[in-house]
């Protein structure tokens, strides 16, 4: 037989030294136990809380779509891009960085017409709300200056890529998490720096 250890009663007003006659014993007897049973209810409720959150979380998760998935994928990279952008203007118009507006990321090829490329960081560029929502991306000026930013090689790959790619659920949820860490490791580069 192992000799158990002495322990201190979880009843605050007791506090007594004792050996516990079971595993888990926390209270030096039942009138202990009993003074701090509502104690002991009430965390048992929060823990039940807790868990009863989590499983719904992951019953949530389970009901996800693939669409709802690439969703906050997009979300995730264009908030990326317009960080990866904070320096520069926009792409389609002569707004400087300064501009107190709302900022967009845009697709050079829109995700309608080139699903294949909506996470391509090179279709993807920091753009004002108003050329990117009122003015389709603004593309007649859009094109000149992504060559100008990235060469005409990689704006005419963009330009002729007609692949077809299915993301799926899996990598659209390791493109969440990957590009969630960057943003994270960016925007915290950015107010160093600003500091």
């Amino acid at each position: 037989m192992i000799a158990r250890k002495k322990k201190t009663c979880a009843n605050p007003e007791c506090a007594a030294d004792f050996i516990p006659a079971q595993l888990g014993q926390k209270v030096c007897g039942w009138a202990c136990g009993l003074a701090i049973k509502d104690v002991n209810q009430e965390k048992a409720r929060k823990s039940l809380a807790l868990v009863e959150r989590r499983e719904i979380k992951v019953r949530k998760e389970a009901l996800k779509s693939r669409g709802d998935h690439a969703k906050e994928a997009q979300a995730v990279i264009n908030r990326y891009v317009r960080l990866r952008d904070a320096h520069l203007g926009c792409i389609s118009c002569d707004k400087p960085a300064t501009w107190g507006g709302q900022w967009h990321c845009s697709h050079f090829r829109s995700v309608g017409a080139a699903a294949h490329l909506r996470f391509n960081l090179w279709n993807m560029n920091k753009s004002c709300s108003q050329c990117n929502a009122h003015l389709s991306g603004n593309i007649m000026v859009y094109r000149p200056r992504l060559v100008e930013k990235i060469g005409a090689e990689k704006v005419e790959w963009l330009e002729c890529n007609q692949d077809l790619v299915r993301h799926e659920i899996p990598y659209l949820k390791r493109l969440k998490a990957v590009f969630t860490k960057k943003a994270k490791r960016l925007e915290a580069r950015i107010q160093c720096n600003a500091a």
